[in-house]
């Protein structure tokens, strides 16, 4: 669609030191893509495929990119600003062709020079392939903040790792998900700048012993027995209108000795590669399964490889800039997203100790100055802990500086901690059974701040997971709400809508997302209502249109598009979401009275590939959709979908169209959620629990503009000591109990009667994760749903103050708040 009235009123909107620097005429950017297309690849026009084409128009923007980039270097040099680094296993960035596009306004500047190419933009788009450096909420969330960090031009760092495979590419077989490599760097990465000069040694193994130093002092001597290369990978993230670029520095593991040339020589073509086979699995594949030793083991191989990288790389720069180390906690901040970096405490210790000569007592106070700690998950399996032995064998030194932490650590507790129990349970050290390192306890030690990511999730980290640490150490917890970025999940995935919002208000809205509140004087006209239905229609006619193409399901655009999109987790519940549709199919097939509103429930997520349970619940939601959409009784009434191979370009894709957005977590079990900001921003309406977000997102909504219902989570802690099972809730339940024995009679396997099984021993047993229990209350919710969609009046005018009243969920908010109240660090604006 044509959104040159975007751009245009936004450059209108923004001062004259704020408009982008980039009057390019379309014939300027023409040439240069041609010019990229015959240097760079080695192609002319008449020779180039459709890759090439995107190719070189993605170099071409990347020199205006690198551009704003090197001066916001110089600036941040200049400046002798603190910097932030942030330090994350994923960083789930998606295409950045739009991206890049979008925030220096060039969109239609390069639309218009391919168009005289005869090339057509919108084509390009589809053949860049999603970076996979991520895997859901984690990765998604450490990209929105990059946005954000180069929006407001606060200087950052993002340190990650360069998978070559990603996660894995969901392939759907006869219902069942598995799984294959994601090679999206088959044909290159245009966007990264490849730094062989930037590599630093990560060792591993031997062992450590403490020697005499000068005068009495003495110090630790690591003698490793393994060294690998990690090697820096730049990708320049800008920020809105070209005003700022931070960077992504991604880090690639290489062997010191790519062939063992005199093993080659003598014949052992295999055995000669050993060495670089076993160096790279380290950067391959992000979450290697940990189901077994070895996988165990690549997993904290992969952990410190990236965490060690990053702080050299940033101590190198810190001593460059500053000179002193000292002066680590005025000039870093230095942010661990979850506890996947948290030997960072122990390797910072070690780097300032052994390579530095700082005392204990500095390096300390250096190390719990400088980190700062994001909790993200209240589930204990997340919570990673790691075997004593493991850990001595791969990292003898860090772990007896991890034990001298620890004994400092028990040693300073008040006498009221210091009662057996409480002393257990604040150790760093998991004593019971097998031993073990809790890496939430080091990274909440060793940092500054420790934040949740949502009012409830920081209130229940308080009160459960780190209520002793608490206790310990009051006032390091702090509550930090997750955001999203604006510009890629409105201006980029809805320019329709994105459009309809800049004629309505102004494009203020595209710099200050407290404008959109201004949109609720429209919640009661009828013209902007149709306004915003005929936007919706457009998205779901192309997603109609893609689900056809794709999956060979045809479904009505006009029905209400109930979706669920995220990770497959037993906690996230998609399991009572087909459960609730099992019923909904039974009662529209045997009850031709019943006034079932057209419904495309859509599904789609990821299950690990060791999670079987997860990929039952793929299986079951297949089986299901196979039995629902050839049923002719009930017809367009009901379809399911399961889109496979959820990335950001498909959300990108889904969000826009959804009429209804799944955020039914079991109660106090989400962190935050942001899937549920960005449905919401997009005028979906959100049916939930009183889980993580979604709590927030109701007081700024209104609890009459979203779908609350089930237990919460001080019930839920009832109803568990009570002895509840899933039992009493099918015998107190004639529609559960239907629904569930339609699964166990083998209506959805005629093969295999018993194929889920074991999804129904869990729920009629413990439920752990409250599915039954909370059917009656989440279909009852659904019905309310049904009686909203036909009052359109009503629906739309609650849509309408959804996206009014989500400004406060811009991850510009977030960032500004981790910079003053966590960072301490300035923006340079």
């Amino acid at each position: 669609m044509d959104v040159t009235p975007i751009r245009k009123t936004r450059e209108k909107a923004l001062p004259p030191e704020r408009r982008p620097a980039n009057a390019v005429r379309p014939e300027a950017l023409r040439q240069s893509i041609l010019d990229r297309l015959a240097f760079a690849l080695g192609k002319d026009a008449a020779s180039a495929t459709p890759h090439d084409w995107f190719f070189a128009t993605a170099l071409a923007v990347r020199d205006h990119i690198a551009t704003c980039w090197m001066a916001s270097a110089q600036r941040t040099d200049e400046a002798a600003s603190k910097r932030v680094y942030y330090l994350s296993i994923e960083f789930l960035i998606g295409r950045l062709l739009f991206d890049g596009l979008g925030n220096l306004d060039l969109t239609e500047s390069v639309r218009e020079a391919l168009s005289g190419l005869g090339v057509d933009l919108d084509e390009l788009r589809g053949l860049e392939p999603d970076a996979a450096l991520g895997n859901g909420g984690l990765g998604r969330l450490a990209a929105c903040f990059m946005d954000s960090m180069a929006s407001l031009a606060l200087p950052a760092f993002g340190y990650g790792i360069r998978y070559n495979y990603g996660l894995f590419k969901q392939i759907i077989e006869d219902g069942w998900q598995t799984e294959a490599p994601d090679r999206w760097l088959d044909f290159g990465n245009p966007w990264e700048f490849r730094r062989p000069e930037i590599t630093y040694p990560i060792h591993f193994g031997g062992t450590a012993e403490v020697i005499k130093a000068e005068g009495d002092g003495k110090r630790g001597v690591w003698h490793f027995a393994e060294t690998i290369l990690a090697m820096a990978y730049d990708t320049p993230i800008v920020g809105f209108a070209g005003k700022h670029a931070n960077t992504l520095r991604l880090w690639s593991a290489q062997a010191e000795e790519p062939l063992a040339l005199a093993a080659f020589n003598q014949g052992d073509h295999i055995g000669a590669m050993a060495a670089r086979d076993g160096a790279e699995a380290i950067s391959d594949v992000l979450y290697p399964s940990d189901d077994n030793p070895a996988g165990e083991e690549l997993r904290l191989r992969q952990e410190f490889f990236f965490t060690s990288a990053s702080l050299q790389d940033l101590l190198r720069r810190h001593i460059a800039a500053f000179g002193d180390i000292a002066t680590l906690p005025d000039k870093a901040a230095i942010h661990l997203n979850d506890t996947h970096p948290a030997l960072a405490v122990a390797e910072l210790m070690r780097l300032l100790l052994d390579e530095h000569h700082v005392s204990w007592a500095e390096a300390w106070c250096i190390t719990s100055q400088t980190l700062n700690y994001t909790n993200h998950t209240l589930l204990p399996e997340a919570l990673e802990t790691w075997p004593i032995e493991v850990l001595g064998r791969l990292l003898p030194r860090h772990l007896e500086i991890i034990y001298t932490i620890n004994y400092d650590h028990l040693k300073s507790l008040p006498e009221a901690l210091k009662a057996p129990d409480s002393v257990a349970a604040l150790s760093l050290i998991e004593e019971r059974g097998e031993r073990r390192v809790r890496m939430g306890h080091l990274a909440f030690i060793g940092s500054r701040r420790i934040n949740g990511v949502s009012a409830l999730h920081t209130d229940l980290m308080r009160r459960t997971v780190f209520h002793d640490l608490d206790r310990a150490y009051p006032g390091r917890i702090v509550n930090k709400t997750n955001g999203i970025s604006f510009r890629r999940w409105l201006h980029e995935a809805n320019p329709s809508l994105t459009k309809l919002l800049v004629e309505t208000l102004s494009p203020k809205i595209l710099e200050d997302p407290s404008a959109l509140r201004k949109l609720e004087a429209f919640a009661d006209d009828p013209g902007f209502h149709a306004k915003l239905a005929a936007t919706r229609q457009v998205n779901k006619e192309a997603l109609a249109k893609r689900i056809a193409g794709r999956l060979g399901i045809l479904v009505d655009p006009q029905a209400l598009f109930d979706v669920h999109i995220k990770r497959i987790h037993e906690y996230k519940r998609q399991l009572l979401n087909i459960i609730e549709a099992i019923a909904l199919y039974l009662e529209i097939r045997d009850a031709p009275g019943f006034a079932a509103v057209p419904r495309v429930k859509i599904f789609a997520g990821k299950a690990a590939p060791s999670y079987w349970h997860a990929k039952l619940i793929i299986k079951l939601a297949n089986a299901v959709a196979e039995v629902v959409n050839k049923d002719k009784r009930v017809g367009d009434k009901l379809k399911l979908v399961f889109v496979p191979n959820y990335n950001v370009a498909i959300a990108e894709a889904i969000i826009p169209a959804a009429d209804l957005s799944e955020q039914i977590s079991t109660a106090g079990m989400e962190a935050s959620g942001t899937g549920n900001m960005k449905l919401a921003l997009n005028g979906a309406l959100t049916i939930g629990t009183l889980d993580g977000a979604n709590v927030e997102i109701r007081e700024q909504v209104g609890a009459e503009n979203i779908f609350i219902f089930g237990a919460v989570t001080e019930e839920i802690a009832r109803k568990r000591k009570a002895g509840f099972t899933g039992a009493d809730a099918k015998a107190a339940s004639p529609r559960l109990a239907r629904a569930l024995d339609a699964i166990a009679t083998g209506v959805f396997s005629p093969d295999d009667k018993g194929r889920f099984k074991p999804l129904l021993d869990a729920l009629l047993g413990y439920d752990p994760f409250m599915v039954v229990a909370d059917f009656d209350a989440y279909w009852e919710a659904q019905r309310k749903v049904d009686a909203l969609w036909n009052d359109p009046a009503q629906w739309w005018r609650a849509a309408t103050f959804n996206i009014a009243r989500m400004g406060w969920f811009s991850s510009d908010r977030t960032i500004r708040e981790y910079a003053d109240e966590i960072w301490c660090a300035k923006t340079l604006s």
